[in-house]
């Protein structure tokens, strides 16, 4: 069995609005195993990015337990919540987030340079993610030069270099015409498979959600398994 990755108890997330407190995340309760994929859908609003971002450690709960790795990121400072991130985690999002200046090579080999890896080091690594993800012809082109389906591509491969233990995804297709959109997804599928690398993606795309091992819906803040 593989190792368990995320243990969420009761994960509470509350916003204070104008005169009232609204209550986003309602005792979310998670476990995921390592390699494992799954999908989170819902409405709009329903707290599907705020859930993937304190998995993220990009935001923090109200209240309640998240375990990662063993450790509860809940506890840790701005700082060891960083680390943690930048060692473990790696993101996709609807828009690349890409540096329009640089070559794919250089887009995609960034995060290893700023963990302190050397350019030489840093470079091959890129070559390998890319190669990944299908674009080895593509890595000294300036990323405006290339397709949306391509430039996420990109972006995925910079997600994987470091080979986080789990890749989370918002809405990684949405910017997507359908075909470009499929075979995104397939390939994030894939990712899956051949790396043993956790995937949680965030959509609206029920074929995506499709290709992940389990599906859940957020509706009033309380997370519900489909079947």
């Amino acid at each position: 069995m593989s190792k368990l990755l995320y243990e969420l108890k009761d994960v509470v997330k509350e916003f204070q609005g104008p005169t009232e407190t609204v209550r986003v995340l309602d005792n979310v309760n998670l476990t995921v195993d390592g390699g494992e994929s799954l999908a989170i859908m819902g409405s709009s609003g329903s707290g599907k990015t705020t859930l993937l971002h304190i998995l993220g450690t990009l935001d923090t709960a109200s209240s309640g337990d998240i375990h990662f790795a063993g450790m509860n990121i809940n506890d840790m400072n701005s700082e060891k919540r960083a680390e943690v991130r930048n060692r473990g985690i790696g993101f996709v999002f609807q828009f690349h987030h890409l540096l329009p200046e640089f070559t794919t090579l250089e887009n995609v080999a960034l995060p290893a340079m700023m963990a302190g890896i050397s350019q030489s080091k840093a470079s091959e690594m890129a070559r390998e993610a890319l190669g990944l993800v299908g674009l080895e012809n593509r890595m000294d082109y300036r990323v405006t030069t290339l397709s949306g389906g391509e430039r996420q591509r990109v972006a995925i491969a910079r997600a994987i270099l470091l080979k986080p233990k789990v890749l989370l995804a918002d809405e990684p297709t949405g910017n997507l015409d359908e075909k470009t959109g499929k075979m995104v997804g397939d390939m994030l599928s894939s990712l899956n498979e051949e790396l043993g690398m956790t995937l949680i993606i965030v959509t609206h795309n029920i074929e995506l959600a499709g290709l992940m091992n389990r599906q859940f819906e957020l509706r009033s803040g309380e997370l519900y398994a489909q079947n």
